[in-house]
């Protein structure tokens, strides 16, 4: 049996564990909770207009608009096209990063050196659970990393430090057109960006009845 809360039907609420993905298509009008079960998790999150793949999230032109180089509660994020996917609605941490990108296999080679050639990454993660709607590599931009603390120096360089969400901390985004919403749940643990420690998160979307 669903529930049904201010108009709106739950349609999916599950946890995704570290290093697992997410996909859903979210209607219009639609809504996504991310829920920080355990504090301090990194949640790369990818948005794409739903009729168009190629009309993805774009970073450097949601933070133009909107003068910011964090997003929270307000933000409207932008396409390559700028349309606006989403909007966030609800956010109990106060700022996410949008500048500091995916991890991946290669990357963590660069940073951390060869023995993390074979550690699993945000980028395999978005590759594999983006295949099964035609999200290839073309398609994979700069991402939104809620949860993480990326902050940036006085000297315009990004460091990656221990998160400042708690166990319980959430960010809600309103669909504001059909757009896919694409998770990676953070695997890194070669950075504080996790605390050392990648853990689930709950995932929980609510459609129009």
């Amino acid at each position: 049996m669903t529930a049904v809360l201010n108009h709106l039907t739950v349609v999916r609420d599950e946890a995704v564990p570290s290093g697992e993905g997410f996909l859903h298509r979210v209607q219009a009008g639609g809504t996504l909770r991310i829920i920080d079960l355990a504090g301090n998790q990194a949640v790369d999150t990818l948005l794409f207009d739903a009729l168009d793949l190629d009309n993805r999230y774009s970073a450097v032109d949601t933070l133009r608009e909107q003068g910011s180089v964090y997003v929270t509660t307000g933000s409207a994020l932008l396409s390559v096209d700028l349309d606006v996917l989403a909007t966030i609605t609800s956010d109990s941490v106060g700022r996410h990063d949008t500048l500091g990108g995916a991890c991946s296999q290669e990357a963590n080679v660069v940073r951390y050196g060869e023995q993390t050639r074979h550690q699993h990454a945000c980028r395999e993660t978005f590759l594999r659970c983006g295949a099964s709607v035609g999200i290839g590599a073309r398609q994979l931009t700069a991402n939104i990393n809620f949860f993480m603390n990326v902050p940036l120096t006085t000297a315009g360089d990004l460091t990656f430090a221990d998160g400042i969400s708690v166990p319980g901390a959430h960010v809600e985004l309103r669909a504001e057109r059909d757009i896919f919403v694409l998770i990676s749940n953070c695997p890194q643990l070669n950075n504080p960006c996790n605390g050392w420690d990648p853990t689930p998160v709950q995932v929980v979307v609510r459609e129009l009845s």
